[in-house]
């Protein structure tokens, strides 16, 4: 009884966590990555699986526990959307994948709520969602080695792989269980603590490590001083060279880069592919140290064009590196120094003296 209590307050604890998940998404990450809504769904369904799976829940005959069971059931088939939408762009949803959440929710309504007035149909359900749950896990993580590589690169991708190699790893190993005829009551505690881990790395994730880590100034000499859509990988991909085209358009003709709050994970969601794709592209395509090296790149090269107008000699620094991009004037007076080796101020002074040096010299010019 001891390890029953144990398992039901830990169960109990898992559903409280899924459902922070899910609201943390919803509220907090559905601007940002396509696959927020489907990660959302699969804390729902994580949710409804430790419930409809604890000891003594009522799953012999149908009735208020049938919800709980078709979405616990139907997790596999969120799982492999999941990993879709994570590692394949070109991704959408369609109308059949609905209907294979629906076939495969129906199957697990039948298989655990169906034994009093079917038992033979029942069994058969059970085996059929069983196979089901390992082959949904099985292209889940097929997804996921299609994309694995450039996901390694940052510190949430790395979770998010963890995260989804666990997921299908208890997905296929319940399902063997299931297949095999192992009691669920000697899997019971073991089901619960998988996912209990796999909501605190969730949460983790999500509240803990910051979609961009890396310091918000470049140096001089570094990399993030190369110049804006110079290319640096030779030969890149066709999806590649039309994903900088489209990056380059948002950045030189709609000056997204001014846009306040400006995250890699928004950016990300504006040209509609994954946040690790984006960052390898603006990294190893570009040439870029990190995404604030990339960002300040435009920035600075727009501030650098108003400071040495002279139409603008009156308007005030700090609007300057307000109207680029920049939060306040300590972070631009930072990074434009490091650009230039020269305060916004020095460099207006210079740019305003050669001006006037080179009308000097045109003027002599013209009147000899």
């Amino acid at each position: 009884m001891a390890l029953t209590a144990l398992d039901l307050g830990l169960r109990g604890a898992v559903v409280g966590l899924f459902l922070v998940v899910c609201a943390v998404l919803l509220l907090r990450y559905t601007t940002v990555h396509r696959a927020a809504s489907l990660g959302a769904a699969m804390g729902v369904a994580g949710a409804a699986y430790a419930i409809s799976t604890a000891p003594f829940f009522p799953t012999w005959s149908f009735g208020w526990s049938t919800p709980f069971v078709a979405l616990g059931m139907s997790c596999p088939v969120i799982l492999w959307l999941w990993a879709r939408m994570l590692f394949d762009e070109q991704f959408v949803l369609r109308p059949r994948h609905a209907a294979i959440w629906v076939l495969m929710a129906g199957l697990g309504v039948v298989a655990c709520n169906g034994w009093t007035s079917w038992p033979g149909l029942a069994a058969t359900c059970g085996r059929v969602l069983a196979s089901a749950s390992i082959a949904f896990a099985v292209l889940a993580l097929a997804q996921s080695a299609k994309g694995w590589r450039k996901a390694m690169t940052i510190a949430r991708g790395r979770l998010l792989v963890a995260l989804l190699i666990g997921i299908s790893s208890q997905t296929v190993l319940s399902a063997s269980a299931g297949l095999a005829g192992i009691p669920n009551r000697s899997t019971s505690l073991t089901a619960a603590c998988a996912l209990g881990a796999f909501a605190v790395i969730s949460i983790w994730m999500m509240l803990f490590i910051p979609p961009e880590s890396q310091p918000v100034v470049a140096g001089a000499n570094d990399d993030g001083g190369r110049a804006s859509g110079s290319l640096v990988r030779a030969n890149p991909s066709a999806p590649d060279r039309a994903a900088l085209r489209r990056l380059e358009h948002l950045m030189t003709t709609e000056r997204t880069y001014r846009r306040e709050g400006l995250t890699i994970g928004l950016l990300a969601a504006r040209l509609g592919m994954p946040e690790y794709r984006l960052r390898t592209l603006i990294n190893d395509g570009l040439g870029h140290r990190n995404f604030n090296a990339f960002l300040n790149r435009y920035r600075i090269d727009e501030a650098k064009a108003a400071l040495a107008d002279l139409g603008q000699a009156d308007v005030p620094v700090l609007t300057i590196a307000l109207d680029a991009g920049f939060q306040s004037l300590a972070p631009f007076n930072r990074a434009f120094k490091a650009d230039t080796g020269l305060t916004p101020t020095e460099f207006r002074r210079r740019a305003a003296a050669g001006k006037r040096s080179r009308d000097v010299e045109a003027e002599i010019a013209h009147s000899s």
